[in-house]
């Protein structure tokens, strides 16, 4: 019957977009880097179909320039943009981080203090990808904590234009891109709604300082060249 292959397809799409956002937040793509579809197949054991489908959906999220076949890119960002994805974090995150403490169990605090002890020694073996996908992974435990699925996948699709970013700052931000999480722990423990907010708040800020500059001297550099 035909609904079976068509399904499959479908759910084949699916896995393959999953994979490909997955890599994106977690910085495994770098600004400026160039896809090649036929690549990505070999690298997911699958035909070029599905990553072709599943990059035009991405291009339309806006977390890939697709010009052509043979000119696909990861985006920069301008600084305008970034303020903009910032503001809108500031407040979900903040949100996230607020009903998360309400709710946080021992379990869940057990298990955001196992990511930022894995974070720790990835930042102290200089291991971007790692410290990256530990970072993103510690945010989203927030909204899920909280119990808003909703939340969270307007996030991913945040989190799939600054992933690269992120990463691509990962390790010149240091102890920046950690330092904050502590705070967040602390007021989980407490139950404290006002403090985990401020903590994240204060974490995205903070946090993002080494993105921020890397684009405002590249906004600099431009001016100049007229």
């Amino acid at each position: 019957m035909p609904e079976f292959p068509i399904l499959e397809y479908e759910n084949l799409n699916s896995v393959i977009y999953g994979k490909l956002c997955d890599a994106l937040i977690q910085g495994q793509f770098r600004p400026g880097d160039r896809l090649k579809i036929r690549d990505l197949a070999e690298q997911f054991g699958t035909s070029v179909t599905p990553i072709r489908d599943a990059i035009l959906r991405l291009a339309n999220d806006e977390a890939i320039i697709f010009r052509s076949p043979r000119d696909i890119r990861i985006p920069g960002m301008n600084e305008s943009r970034y303020k903009e994805i910032r503001a809108i974090r500031l407040r979900l995150e903040g949100l996230a981080a607020e009903t998360a403490a309400q709710l946080a169990t021992s379990a869940d605090i057990a298990a955001l203090e196992g990511i930022l002890r894995e974070n720790e020694q990835a930042i102290a073996n200089g291991d971007r990808l790692k410290g990256t996908e530990l970072n993103q992974a510690f945010h989203f435990m927030l909204p899920k904590i909280a119990g808003l699925p909703l939340l969270n996948g307007i996030l991913r699709r945040l989190w799939l234009q600054m992933g690269p970013h992120i990463s691509d700052a990962y390790i010149q931000g240091g102890r920046t891109m950690i330092d904050h999480h502590y705070p967040v722990i602390d007021a989980l423990k407490r139950h404290d709604s006002a403090a985990a907010s401020m903590a994240i708040v204060d974490d995205i800020l903070l946090g993002g300082k080494p993105i921020l500059e890397r684009l405002e001297r590249e906004n600099e550099r431009q001016l100049r060249q007229g």
